[in-house]
């Protein structure tokens, strides 16, 4: 059985790759854009039979052979790049080659769209009048959603689009600064015996800015039930169908690093009291991008036979800081 997966060194690729070995599956061509060359090490636990960089990949596609599946994670991510051109042509056009090849080979395809294409937007279901991004990588997930959209009906093989919301998880330190909000807050703590969190905006209190907050192991989970269903197609949300305050995630990371201390759990407020959480001001240049509020409707993606629960903010970042804390 072999599978492709593109963006395989990065935070959710690696993940899945994880997730296939973990299967018993080793025969998986990575592909990956390593310039960033620290995030060798998300692969370093892992087993693939080959290596390929994005940028020669597509001309070498054709002769790898019998392809079993393709998860397709590729994509610069950053939401502040400015550079419009570089955005389509990377996370477009390289998945429109990548959909056609796998249209015309019968191969499964099953990629990564993104959340960020509700732009600031209060409801959040998988239809057209709701999609209105903020920014050109909102913009770019956004198109190509369209296009799979128009080839569903007389598609030849399974596509599985999913909109990821707010990740979190083992294997994302390389992302600096575009790492979640949970590995930063155990950073900051550690470091400084504090988290800081923005003050309240649109309405919000101070961290209380919600956000559909989602274990890449459940990412992982759902990545491998649409491989083992491949006659479910469809562009799905992908969160737990909840919203958590960023305060949740200040307090499960905190209380999770205090643990680890041999020290006893503390409430948010008594964090507020003893300084150990605090408020910065809300960035001026942020604003008119900034997605205060955002909660996963997952009715598409439970109808589609995934049943599963996920895990909560507690649950979730608890366990994802024990991981980084073992020496």
């Amino acid at each position: 059985m072999t599978m492709i997966v593109t963006g395989a060194a990065g935070f959710i690729g690696s993940n899945i790759v994880k997730g296939l070995n973990d299967r018993g599956i080793s025969d998986i061509i990575a592909v990956d854009n390593m310039k960033e060359s620290r995030k060798f090490r998300n692969l370093v636990d892992c087993e693939i039979s080959d290596y390929f960089g994005k940028e020669n990949f597509l001309e070498k596609l054709p002769e790898m052979g019998k392809v079993d599946a393709i998860f397709h994670q590729g994509a610069c991510s950053d939401t502040m790049e400015s550079d419009g051109r570089y955005m389509m042509e990377n996370n477009y056009r390289y998945s429109m080659a990548l959909l056609e090849y796998c249209q015309k080979h019968a191969v499964p395809f099953i990629y990564a769209s993104s959340a960020s294409v509700y732009g600031s937007g209060s409801v959040f279901s998988e239809s057209r009048e709701h999609e209105a991004p903020l920014n050109v990588y909102g913009y770019s997930k956004f198109l190509f959603d369209q296009v799979v959209r128009r080839m569903l009906p007389k598609k030849t093989a399974q596509i599985a689009g999913f909109r990821y919301f707010n990740v979190y998880g083992p294997r994302e330190s390389h992302k600096g600064r575009m790492a979640s909000v949970a590995f930063h807050f155990c950073n900051q703590f550690r470091e400084n015996g504090c988290v800081r969190l923005f003050e309240g905006s649109a309405g919000y209190g101070n961290g209380e800015q919600r956000r559909d907050f989602v274990s890449v192991e459940d990412v992982v989970k759902v990545n491998l039930h649409f491989l083992d269903h491949p006659e479910t197609s469809g562009i799905y949300n992908v969160g737990t169908g909840s919203s958590e305050p960023f305060n949740a995630v200040a307090v499960a990371a905190v209380n999770a690093c205090l643990r680890h201390e041999g020290r006893d759990a503390m409430t948010l407020e008594t964090m507020k009291e003893k300084g150990m959480i605090q408020y910065i001001p809300f960035p001026e240049g942020l604003r008119k991008q900034y997605q205060s509020y955002t909660e996963a409707d997952i009715g598409a993606l439970r109808q589609a036979g995934y049943v599963e629960p996920f895990l909560t903010v507690e649950q979730g970042v608890s366990r994802y800081i024990s991981q980084l804390l073992k020496p």
